[in-house]
């Protein structure tokens, strides 16, 4: 069998697809991926064999592409770092394929901690992106707070499924459910990060309650002051 490759493509925009992930593309003959995804590397995957998927058909899609792959290279690519949110898939496409090359991409996360300003090796970074149960990751949101950690956090849309919805608003209650002052809770939402649509939402976590956001959200809350290395000395 060829080779089976699962890259990270970037947060939304072409400019971000690192060319790396680039030339892994271009060496593709097939290639299987959400609709978002795949438009972010159209220019690049106009005469591969190209199958369009969805979380209904993707796993029969995966079985097909597997007894009709051959010797060719299958190409996965996935919005952001493939390293970050889509562990769930990666491990599947293992059991179906055997060996698959990871190519990491540029996270929506980074992006996001970029324009707060805040440092990921002083952050807390959660994601609620996942299908199985998220409870121990609330419980760890809590801590975080209750700690002073920075904290980025990937929130779940589910719109069909109320208990396992879990945006900016439902994180906004949820905290305050939970004890927590969320007017003095200071907190950046970043939607549609780098894909021509990308709008901020800077403000206190009590102002979530009751707005809606895009799928393509990133929440910072910003709990830290700057330390320079002038402070150490």
């Amino acid at each position: 069998m060829g080779k089976v490759f699962a890259v990270g493509v970037g947060p939304g925009s072409k400019n971000y697809v690192t060319e790396t992930v680039r030339k892994t593309v271009e060496k593709a003959d097939v290639v299987v991926g959400y609709k978002y995804t795949l438009e972010v590397i159209s220019d690049l995957i106009k005469d591969k064999k190209t199958h369009v998927i969805t979380m209904v058909d993707q796993e029969q899609t995966y079985q097909n592409v597997k007894k009709e792959l051959g010797d060719g290279n299958l190409v996965v690519p996935f919005t952001g770092d493939v390293n970050f949110s889509e562990s769930e898939v990666v491990d599947r496409l293992v059991e179906i394929f055997g060996d698959v090359e990871l190519v990491p991409g540029i996270s929506s996360i980074q992006v996001a901690a970029s324009k707060a300003r805040v440092p990921l090796d002083k952050s807390k970074v959660i994601t609620m992106h996942v299908t199985t149960s998220i409870e121990e990751k609330k419980l760890e949101l809590q801590k975080a707070v209750i700690d002073k950690q920075n904290i980025i956090l990937i929130p779940r849309p589910w719109p069909k499924d109320p208990q396992k919805h879990f945006m900016p608003s439902e994180v906004a209650f949820y905290l305050k459910k939970n004890g927590f002052d969320t007017s003095k809770i200071p907190v950046h939402v970043f939607e549609s990060l780098t894909n021509g649509k990308e709008q901020t939402f800077s403000g206190f976590v009590s102002e979530l309650e009751g707005k809606k956001f895009s799928d393509l959200s990133v929440m910072v809350i910003s709990q830290t002051k700057p330390e320079s290395y002038i402070n150490f000395e």
